[in-house]
């Protein structure tokens, strides 16, 4: 029998529980366990002004952001929509049934103000990570770095060419977020080279065709990764040239010992990393093993002696070829003292004339040219720390292990949706990248540690 039409009738009183209303296995029940705010207020007061009429709270604002980027919610329109009709969101932002979300203007108010100024996001990030800490997820031992270009919000059509730079005339937030950091190690300090094209609403992003595809302007994002439990320490952005990696990998490095007092025995990463003044910087100034494959181009193709095939003898400072003779950097006494150090900071060690005029090696050695000479890096000795530690199998854990961070990547493009930039600037494109990695911190946190719940009395 079909059952009497049902006719809406407003009751006089509800009673509802939005506590009631999410599920037990939720992720934002999952995540709520980790999010500390308690330090929130006290640290953005001296941001606010004593007098004037009540601002939106700073935490809702916070919940919020964490919502949208654990859901990959891109737009902060569509995130205060999706906050006013999710039940679930209401809960975890402390909103209630009745509360008023904010208006998306109020994000954007607060981010190029207050929240930049007192650097918000970076405490925030690293107040996940000291949870992350207690919580036993972060070992200390081996760490992993990759940078990973994310495209930024410009559009390549409308690019200007880089020699003539910017008209005097333009100028908006992002032009001098540009300007401000022209000598940033991390951005413009980091390469002398001109980039082929500038996007005149973002003339920081980096034009740049690495992914061997059509070329875009780009911004990275440099990842610090804990090896256990794959927790990102540290984040950092960045121009998209390799200088500028190199440097992120170092400022990372530094500030999680400075700031967490981690300090790891081993760094995995890949080639990009192996350069003999990253090596150097390693192993001699932070005491890190570093398991890198190194960026050796003393390998020749014409079938005649490499420098692989020379023998360095470290007491006698010589090398000695595969016939046995000795190549020297100097073979007779100078009046005048020579530099330590040579200005390419690469020593050169040669064989004598006459004793290759008469080696019967010469046709495989230096066809060529009159003695054979051997280049060594002044951070050779680093170099071969590095050759040690790739024969053993910690090195081959460790390069298994570093698709880790790879994977940390995959998931902020494809999950969290975060493949292209919505803020412009190097501040713009920090704020993401710290959100992001904070997002990622707590939804791992929410999936290795259960949530406990009481045994059902029998």
């Amino acid at each position: 029998m079909m059952g009497e039409r049902r006719v809406d009738q407003a009751a006089l009183f509800y009673t509802f529980s939005l506590e009631d209303h999410v599920p037990a296995n939720h992720l934002l029940r999952s995540i709520d366990r980790f999010v500390e705010l308690e330090g929130l207020r006290a640290h953005l007061a001296p941001f606010y002004s004593a007098m004037g009429r009540p601002s939106i709270d700073p935490e809702l604002l916070i919940r919020m952001l964490l919502v949208g980027y654990c859901f990959g919610i891109r737009s902060e329109r569509r995130l205060c929509e999706e906050v006013h009709l999710n039940l679930a969101y209401r809960w975890f932002c402390r909103l209630g049934l009745e509360g008023a979300v904010p208006d998306h203007s109020t994000f954007s108010k607060n981010r190029h103000g207050r929240f930049r100024e007192s650097d918000l996001l970076r405490q925030l990030f690293d107040t996940v990570l000291r949870r992350c800490m207690s919580e036993g997820l972060v070992g200390g031992e081996g760490f992993a770095v990759d940078a990973s270009l994310i495209k930024a919000e410009a559009n390549r059509e409308r690019s200007v060419p880089g020699d003539p730079g910017l008209p005097p005339e333009a100028s908006s937030r992002a032009i001098d977020e540009y300007l401000a950091v022209l000598d940033d190690a991390a951005f413009g300090g980091a390469t002398p080279v001109t980039p082929k094209f500038i996007s005149p609403v973002d003339p920081a992003a980096r034009w740049t065709a690495a992914n061997k595809g059509p070329a875009f302007f780009a911004y990275a994002t440099n990842y610090l990764i804990d090896l256990k439990h794959a927790v990102i320490v540290d984040v950092e952005a960045s121009t998209a040239v390799r200088p500028a990696e190199l440097t992120a990998a170092r400022t990372m490095i530094e500030r999680v010992q400075d700031k967490h007092d981690l300090h790891p025995d081993r760094l995995a990463a890949d080639t990009a990393y192996g350069s003999a003044e990253m090596l150097e910087w390693l192993v001699n100034d932070r005491g890190i093993a570093p398991h890198i494959p190194i960026i050796d181009k003393s390998g020749r193709t014409d079938g005649t002696y490499s420098r692989a095939d020379f023998s360095y003898d470290r007491a006698a400072d010589l090398y000695r070829c595969p016939g046995g003779k000795e190549l020297k950097q100097y073979r007779r006494a100078f009046r005048a003292d020579h530099p330590d150090t040579p200005p390419d900071d690469t020593y050169r060690y040669r064989a004598s004339k006459i004793d290759c005029d008469a080696c019967a090696l010469k046709p495989k050695c230096c066809p060529n040219g009159p003695a054979r000479k051997v280049t060594r890096s002044i951070h050779e000795d680093a170099r071969d720390v590095t050759r040690d530690i790739a024969r053993t199998d910690a090195y081959v854990t460790s390069r298994r292990e570093r698709k880790k961070v790879e994977m940390l990547f995959a998931h902020l493009k494809r999950i969290l949706r975060l493949d292209r930039l919505r803020l412009r600037g190097p501040c713009g494109a920090r704020d993401e990248f710290l959100l992001a990695a904070t997002a990622q911190n707590l939804r791992k946190m929410a999936r290795l540690i259960p949530i406990q719940t009481s045994p059902v009395p029998v």
